[in-house]
């Protein structure tokens, strides 16, 4: 059964702490549903009622685009082991860019990535628990270091100009901020 809480309890954050992937979903007020699976180290918890996640250069910058114009989110955890788990957090979301104040501050509880691109913070409006039974069990084997060193060949200039051809504008042609 569900079961819903206001906030993050200490279990809460200690099973986040364990888990080596996560997916982020939002939604503009037309257009597609974006659902993104995130790992590396680029999640904290800040409080009970605060999450924070570091979101890498990819492909698409949908997350961004949908945030101008809704500020939902939701974010998934999912256990992959022995002990059956699904934990749902529900909040508003605020975007921190590069050029923000409060970027390096926040961009501190992360191990540095060439690949980052922008601070996506979570005031947690409740989180919910489902068993997730039927979720297989899987074994992790290893972080990608795919992105970072993507990113460390192009640069901190080549990132930021594959940001202006490629992440300007969502799949539905929303702007991102960048």
């Amino acid at each position: 059964m569900a079961k819903q809480f206001d906030g993050l309890s200490e279990q809460h954050i200690e099973f986040i702490a364990k888990q080596k992937i996560y997916f982020v979903a939002t939604a503009a007020s037309d257009g597609r549903v974006n659902l993104s699976p995130k790992g590396l180290d680029s999640f904290h918890v800040a409080d009970k009622n605060h999450v924070m996640w570091l979101n890498l250069t990819g492909s698409g910058n949908e997350t961004a685009a949908h945030l101008l114009d809704n500020n939902r989110m939701t974010v998934m955890f999912c256990s992959f082991d022995a002990v059956p788990l699904i934990l749902r957090i529900y909040g508003s979301a605020k975007t921190i860019h590069k050029y923000d104040p409060e970027w390096h501050a926040n961009y501190a509880k992360f191990t540095a990535n060439p690949g980052a691109r922008q601070i996506y913070q979570i005031s947690i409006d409740m989180v919910q628990t489902s068993c997730g039974y039927a979720v297989p069990n899987y074994d992790f084997v290893d972080d990608k270091e795919t992105l970072v060193t993507w990113a460390e060949n192009k640069g901190e200039e080549g990132v930021e100009e594959y940001w202006q051809e490629r992440n300007k504008l969502s799949i539905d042609g929303k702007e991102t901020g960048i």
